[in-house]
């Protein structure tokens, strides 16, 4: 893929699975577990940006040095406080929201049971997985919600 001045630069999955010294499996296996988006190309080929590749390594960082597994990861990112990043629908009115009331995993992975103004955004492109992304600012997000 070319770089141009509106996208960033793209990445194969073996690319990606190289330079983390990970299997494309276990990329292809944090897909399927809803830890990671994966933007594909019309023909269906797997691309992946910087911002994911930091992020396939924090995951890795959680499982080997935080001792995390994928559901313990996937639970993590269910607590984002995904009505406080967005305009929310359910703002008055938390007993109707799945993403609150079923912080099992993250409202990317509910996208179905959730209010049009979450259902119709592109979740790669929404603010509530780019928090996910940035894993550092993942832990204080986390502690605001969990402590204060």
């Amino acid at each position: 893929m070319s770089r141009s001045a509106y996208s960033p630069i793209h990445y194969k999955i073996g690319e990606v699975a190289r330079r983390l010294n990970v299997a494309v499996e276990t990329i292809r296996m944090y897909e399927r577990e809803g830890l990671l988006l994966i933007e594909k190309t019309e023909s269906g080929q797997r691309v992946f940006t910087d911002a994911d590749i930091h992020w396939i390594g924090c995951i890795r960082k959680f499982i080997k040095e935080k001792g995390l597994n994928i559901e313990g990861i996937r639970r993590l990112l269910a607590l984002i406080p995904c009505w406080e990043i967005l305009p929310c629908s359910y703002e008055h009115d938390r007993s109707r929201c799945p993403a609150f009331l079923h912080p099992s995993k993250p409202c990317w992975m509910m996208k179905d049971e959730l209010p049009p103004v979450c259902r119709d955004k592109n979740c790669r492109e929404c603010d509530v997985y780019k928090t996910a992304l940035r894993c550092e600012n993942l832990k204080k997000l986390l502690y605001t919600q969990l402590y204060h």
